[in-house]
């Protein structure tokens, strides 16, 4: 930009001493000199304000951008309220079920049907982009279904509030979040609960005795994503957020895929002692994880291709589950052979 203002100030220097003697007013030729001493600034002035005006269209473009996405469903709806019971037995039936993530993007999820009986405990394995997370947000409705529908205990979730569906159910997923505060804040954001009881969730995930040896106790300071404490110790807090909700149905989001062996031991330990009762929903990374579930639930493009018990699984030489568990046997130490 500078070499441009450079030749064109150059030029007009030129041409004002090409011009015939007298032809120009000196006054008017030095206003002319003086204004293209200046012009290498005031182009950069120029260029500077083009550009934020720029980035500020960009922003208005964003904003437009989000004003276009669409609404979630009204977390409430007054009239078609589930009873306060519900979920009591935790069966999940999924009816034909499609999703997609976008009206002009593929199906991801192609016409899944299945149920899930209450209080047992199911394993959804498959590789990598066969739709296992995907099933899960739409049992949260962080999707909402292309096709078909999910019930629980009779009542359609699509007919009722994102509140009174996702208050009802809990999950541990796979990288859990903890916000600055304290313990009892992260535990018991609502405040709906006694110290009493936050101790007792904290024995349950064994917590206690790391809480207990802190100065302040329940009060003790958590950073923003919980960055003072390890990742199994936030996955064991988001295992105690779920002893305190105590909801019929958990569902564990390949919940144990970044932490060691033992954790991933007691967090199951953890699960079938205290949600024996529970429908527990296990997304495994860990094959092994799922190899004591009542039912396996096997994916692939999207669709079921296996579901049964993993016993009978296992007995079926072409089951794609045994071949999941032999490959997982083939890069891992340690695991059992079957």
């Amino acid at each position: 930009m500078e070499l441009l203002s450079t030749f064109v100030f150059a030029f007009c220097m030129i041409l004002l001493v090409s011009f015939p003697h007298g032809s120009i007013d000196p006054s008017m030729a030095g206003l002319a000199v003086t204004y293209g001493l200046n012009l290498n600034a005031r182009l950069s002035r120029w260029i500077l304000s083009f550009c934020k005006l720029e980035n500020k269209i960009i922003s208005i473009e964003r904003i437009y951008q989000y004003s276009q996405i669409p609404s979630e469903a009204p977390s409430i709806i007054e009239n078609l309220r589930p009873p306060s019971s519900w979920p009591e037995n935790g069966t999940i039936e999924l009816v034909d079920l499609k999703v997609r993530y976008g009206e002009n993007l593929p199906v991801v999820l192609h016409g899944v049907s299945c149920a899930f009986p209450g209080g047992m405990k199911i394993g959804i394995v498959g590789r990598t982009g066969s739709g296992k997370s995907t099933l899960i947000q739409a049992l949260f409705r962080l999707i909402e279904p292309a096709g078909g529908r999910i019930i629980i205990d009779n009542i359609d979730i699509s007919t009722i509030g994102l509140h009174d569906l996702r208050s009802r159910l809990s999950i541990i997923p796979q990288d859990p979040t903890l916000f600055e505060g304290t313990i009892r804040g992260n535990l018991d954001p609502l405040e709906e609960h006694s110290d009493h009881d936050i101790w007792e969730a904290l024995e349950k995930s064994q917590l206690g005795d790391i809480v207990r040896d802190k100065d302040l106790k329940l009060d003790t300071p958590v950073l923003e994503n919980g960055d003072n404490w390890s990742v199994g110790q936030r996955q064991l807090v988001s295992l105690g957020r779920a002893l305190l909700k105590q909801a019929r149905i958990l569902v564990l989001d390949e919940a144990t895929a970044s932490v060691d062996t033992a954790t991933d031991n007691l967090i199951q330990k953890i699960i079938r002692t205290e949600f024996k009762n529970c429908t527990v929903c296990t997304i495994a990374h860990r094959i092994p994880t799922v190899i004591d579930s009542d039912l396996v639930l096997v994916l692939s493009d999207g669709r079921v291709a296996e579901f049964d018990t993993p016993q009978r699984l296992l007995e079926d030489k072409s089951s794609m589950f045994l071949k999941l568990v032999t490959e997982y046997s083939s890069r891992s130490s340690g695991i059992p052979e079957f």
